[in-house]
Order: structure tokens, then sequence, then C-alpha cells
């Protein structure tokens, strides 16, 4: 039951991708504007106009590739979480990278058909960068889950 729901939770967060992918450069670019003035404004105040420009263009890149990070980090999770339990270094971890990249390169191949948009290898290696990370949380998790478990949920003998 839990790898359907996670089976079912990877392939929301493709579809989630997919519609991300599919914004034009302006309506991308306006989120991300939207996420980096919000940031900026927050922790960044005592700034002139200029130097808060030329910050918010800096600033907007890191924001963008956090964002195709942060997001293949969760589809790394889901997927490796319908895998399941395993070490790091298993066949369902390699099937799992293996799965994230081309989700990644089919991606950025679509990107490469909206306006605007392009299709960049280096963003495929920052979303399998992103899968890997998911994955290793994911094990890490599990494995704290289950010394939890034998830890304090076993009854006493």
């Amino acid at each position: 039951m839990k790898r359907k729901i996670f089976i079912i939770l990877a392939l929301a967060v493709m579809v989630l991708i997919f519609r991300f992918s599919m914004q034009n450069s302006s309506e991308s670019s306006g989120i991300s504007s939207k996420v980096t003035d919000f940031i900026l404004n927050k922790f960044v105040r005592d700034l002139s106009a200029d130097k808060k420009k030329n910050f918010l263009e800096d600033a907007e890149y890191i924001i963008r590739k956090l964002a195709h990070f942060s997001i293949y980090t969760v589809l790394g999770f889901c997927i490796s979480s319908a895998v399941g339990r395993r070490r790091i270094l298993s066949v369902g971890s390699m099937i799992t990278v293996f799965i994230g990249f081309i989700y990644a390169c089919s991606d950025e191949l679509h990107q490469y058909f909206v306006s605007g948009r392009s299709c960049r290898f280096t963003d495929v290696i920052i979303d399998t960068s992103g899968v890997i990370t998911g994955i290793i949380i994911s094990v890490v998790l599990f494995r704290f889950c289950d010394w939890f478990k034998q830890r304090f949920m076993q009854s006493p003998s």
C-alpha cells in the first residue's frame, strides 16, 4: 500500500514538473522574481535601488536552480520510497537515478519547444543531483525509522 502511495506521489510530482516546464520564459521568470523579491525583502533590507536590482538578477538565477534541485529531490524521494528499503548503493537506487535522469532529459527537451525556454544539460545534472539527494534522504529516513522501532517500539522481553 505504501509503495502505491509513493508511486502516485511521484507521478503527481512529474505532472507538476511538466506544468512548470510548460510556462513560457516570462511566466517562469515572473514566479522566480516573486520568490526572489520575497526572500530579498525578508533577509536583505538596506540596499539601494541599483544594488537591489543587481542582487535580484543574481539571486533569481540561484533561486531557479534551487527550484530545479528541490523539486527533483522530492521526485527522487518519492521514487526511492516506492522502490522500498535498501542500501544507498543498490540496484533499486540505480534504477531510481536512471528514472530521474531520463525524466530530467525529457523535461529539458520539452522546455526546448516552449517559447523563451532552453534545453540545458547543466539543468539535467542539477535535476539528477536532486534525485540522488532524494534517494539519500529516503534511505537514511528508512534506516532511522527502523532504528527507532527497534530501540523504542519493541515490547519488553
